[in-house]
């Protein structure tokens, strides 16, 4: 059992436990959570639901971190891209993000090569994705979004030197 303070992801929300409520609703107990991208939001959750994750520990983060640049671009049809982004973002792995990431970076990269505008599809998927990333690795290296964000992109940059 978590506790008050405690950070755990809730689907792929990072919260913030801010209280235990002990028999609040039909007799289970629940813990108030707190989005840390959206702390005016408050979610009441069951103790034992299958949602709740633990967050990522430093060297898991640090992995992925290390990962990153050999995740391979999502390779459908452009009908099928939208299925795809919903699928990878509905998962629990944190390398499906960074392919979304990725993915739609470059598509995005391309168009703006081609004199193209950004697709509202590829922009969209990308900030969400974008978010759920940096904030969970963010939290488990004890960074800000921004921090975190800046970190990998120098980090990805120097192994691409290499």
């Amino acid at each position: 059992m978590y506790k008050i303070n405690d950070y755990i992801l809730y689907k792929r929300e990072v919260c913030r436990i801010k209280d235990i409520k002990n028999k609040y609703f039909q007799d289970r107990d629940y813990y108030v959570l707190t989005p840390v991208n959206d702390e005016s939001l408050t979610l009441n959750i069951p103790l034992d639901s299958p949602d709740i994750q633990n967050i990522l520990t430093k060297e898991q983060a640090m992995d992925i971190i290390k990962s990153i640049k050999d995740v391979e671009c999502i390779n459908t049809d452009e009908k099928s891209l939208e299925n795809t982004y919903k699928e990878l973002l509905s998962t629990q792995n944190t390398l499906d993000l960074a392919k979304i990431v990725k993915t739609t970076y470059i598509r995005n990269q391309n168009r703006l090569n081609s004199g193209k505008k950004i697709a509202d599809k590829d922009n969209n998927y990308f900030n969400l994705a974008e978010k759920y990333l940096y904030t969970t690795l963010g939290i488990a290296l004890g960074m800000s979004y921004d921090e975190c964000k800046n970190y990998v992109i120098d980090f990805i940059s120097k192994q691409e030197k290499e």
